[in-house]
């Protein structure tokens, strides 16, 4: 076990300063009195919540000795000073771990990508320890310690548990990631599924930022869905919330891994589209980038196989505008290079699906790295060291 790198405990605490924190963290410059009013708090609160953070270096205000109301009461804005800590975000995929170093702002600071061969759980967190430690390393010519470490991982996870419960790609079950990464590491871990995390991401920096209700919807290797309903990230009374991968869109479809026929997965995922694509077309391709190929050239079958799936996306979405109606739905994930070839489709079934005022759902794409979702995974350590979840 490394040695512990001298943890701090965040100098707020109540929910009413952690909420001041965020909102400053997302919106911030801010006065006191724009704070309060994005906050819903009195102004007393917040300078009651402000004076401590300022004290501790986590906030700072930029003085102006000019910027005074009328009664003589500072008007200056208040920042969070993105320097004074830094944090860890690792997210695994099924080839590879991705690391970044993110400072109180979840600015990127540094970025590592390191590929495995197996994806065990014993080969994966000895890379992942040992990632963590190099930046760590890397840390140290900032001067300021690292305070967590978030880890993003798909499939069913306990977040509050620390517990990956089942994660198809990397075949794992029940496996205790917070204690594991946190006994090799010697710091707070925050383990949490990646799609929730890279949403904590959108809801404070991206394309959620301001909005109460939105849903992220991710395609590629999977399907999945973060939600934010009255400004919560939701996880559900057993952590599954937002999976519309298994929305049985044609129960006479393909089986999905899950057991169930016709999921949006199952014939919208990475896999769904290469075994679509040599069935339609006869044509061996060994892989997503390959299918994604033929369907460039304009093969009929590819190109039908590409619009099948748009057309299962755009009636999960459907469902999820109709059920929450959210103002946004953002549409990311690896997926996205062939979205030219399936959005006609997906805007149609949208439409199609969408009941009433549910279809003024404004849908958007947004191109996200693999490093922003590590970033998110930052974001979830941060959330745990401010006391926040939302």
């Amino acid at each position: 076990m490394l040695s512990s790198p001298g943890i701090e405990t965040f100098p707020a605490h109540t929910p009413a300063a952690s909420q001041i924190f965020t909102t400053l963290l997302c919106h911030g410059p801010l006065t006191r009195a724009e704070t309060a009013r994005r906050a819903g708090l009195s102004p007393p609160a917040i300078t009651k919540a402000v004076r401590p953070l300022i004290e501790a270096g986590y906030l700072v205000e930029d003085t102006d000795e000019e910027a005074r109301s009328a009664l003589g009461r500072p008007a200056n804005p208040v920042r969070v000073e993105g320097a004074r800590a830094l944090f860890i975000g690792i997210k695994v995929t099924g080839d590879e771990i991705i690391g970044v170093l993110a400072d109180l702002c979840c600015r990127i600071r540094i970025a590592r990508h390191v590929r495995f061969t197996s994806s065990g759980p014993r080969a994966v967190l000895a890379s992942t320890a040992a990632l963590v430690q190099e930046l760590l390393t890397e840390a140290d010519g900032f001067g300021v310690r690292v305070q967590g470490v978030g880890v993003a991982v798909s499939g069913d996870v306990d977040r509050a548990g620390g517990v990956v419960r089942y994660s198809p790609f990397l075949e794992w079950r029940d496996i205790p990631l917070a204690e594991v990464v946190g006994m090799a590491t010697g710091l707070p871990v925050t383990v949490d599924n990646d799609v929730r995390a890279l949403t904590v991401a959108e809801q404070w920096f991206g394309a959620g930022a301001g909005l109460s209700d939105f849903a992220l919807v991710t395609v590629g290797a999977g399907i999945g869905c973060g939600l934010v309903v009255h400004g919560r990230v939701v996880s559900g009374a057993h952590g599954v919330a937002g999976e519309i991968g298994h929305l049985s869109v044609d129960p006479a479809g393909p089986l999905c891994h899950c057991g169930n026929r016709g999921c949006v997965e199952a014939i919208a995922a990475d896999s769904a589209l290469v075994r679509g694509v040599r069935d339609t077309t006869g044509i061996q391709v060994a892989d997503a980038a390959q299918a994604l190929e033929l369907a460039h050239r304009g093969d009929p079958g590819a190109r039908d196989v590409y619009a099948r799936a748009g057309a299962a996306i755009g009636r999960a979405i459907g469902t999820v505008a109709n059920l929450l109606g959210s103002e946004r739905v953002i549409i990311s994930g690896e997926g996205l290079a062939a979205y030219h070839l399936f959005a006609d489709q997906i805007r149609a079934a949208f439409a199609a699906s969408a009941f009433g005022t549910a279809a003024r759902c404004d849908v958007k794409t947004r191109p996200l790295s693999f490093e922003e979702w590590a970033r998110g995974a930052a974001a979830t350590a941060i959330q745990s060291f401010i006391g926040s979840d939302a």
